[in-house]
């Protein structure tokens, strides 16, 4: 049984997400909370596995709350569910500790599946924001000393786990077996420094945005 919280300041979205959660098999909602605030007092106790959390949340942000609950927290997974798609709401919420983003209108089959998908070590992402999140990897800066080259292989696969792609997928995907799979992500988390799928897509994003310090990427072209 997967335990999920929900964070959401709409009252109507609140219930018909808690009624969704209440109705699909191996799921149970533990607490459906309006605001940050009171996440960060009844998320604790609750512990739930994952929770779905709104952006937009009167007072302290989704994004805020996700933060101060990965720091209570660590192991919490948080999938942001909200309206906006653009690159900096994208990137502000990894940064946060978020493992997923989805568009409120999603459908009920694929939040569920999102719930799913981070319970395996995926990252669950619409194709609308994995493709912001691809195109967030083009431009490498110049002129850093500090650059870490992956490989074509190494590319690839990080390319597809930014889709949101299983281990197992990726394999199939580019008939490789799961354990090589395994064994190129952990080459490029040891090169990028990181221990997360989350952790590797920041590292990417982090080269487009100056307020993520860390090692720049060479020979990184996106496959389209």
């Amino acid at each position: 049984m997967t335990k999920v919280a929900l964070v959401e300041d709409s009252d109507p979205l609140r219930r018909q997400l808690k009624h969704m959660l209440t109705r699909a098999p191996g799921v149970k909602c533990v607490c459906a909370c309006a605001s940050a605030e009171e996440a960060l007092r009844e998320i604790p106790e609750a512990a739930p596995d994952v929770v779905l959390m709104d952006i937009n949340l009167p007072g302290v942000s989704g994004i805020g709350c996700t933060a101060r609950l990965k720091q209570q927290i660590p192991g919490l997974q948080v999938i942001m569910l909200t309206v906006y798609e653009d690159g900096d709401n994208i990137f502000n919420a990894l940064k946060a500790g978020a493992c997923g983003y989805l568009l409120k209108r999603s459908s009920p089959a694929e939040i569920l599946d999102a719930v799913t998908t981070v319970r395996q070590g995926g990252v669950p992402m619409t194709g609308e924001i994995a493709r912001k999140v691809i195109m967030a990897f083009q431009a490498a800066p110049q002129g850093n000393d500090d650059v870490v080259t992956l490989s074509a292989r190494e590319q690839e696969i990080l390319e597809l786990l930014s889709q949101g792609m299983l281990n197992k997928e990726i394999a199939d995907k580019l008939s490789i077996s799961y354990h090589t799979v395994k064994v190129h992500l952990k080459h490029v988390y040891d090169k990028l420094h990181v221990r997360s799928r989350a952790e590797a897509m920041l590292k990417f994003m982090g080269d487009r945005n100056p307020s993520v310090n860390g090692p720049s990427l060479s020979n990184y072209t996106p496959r389209r």
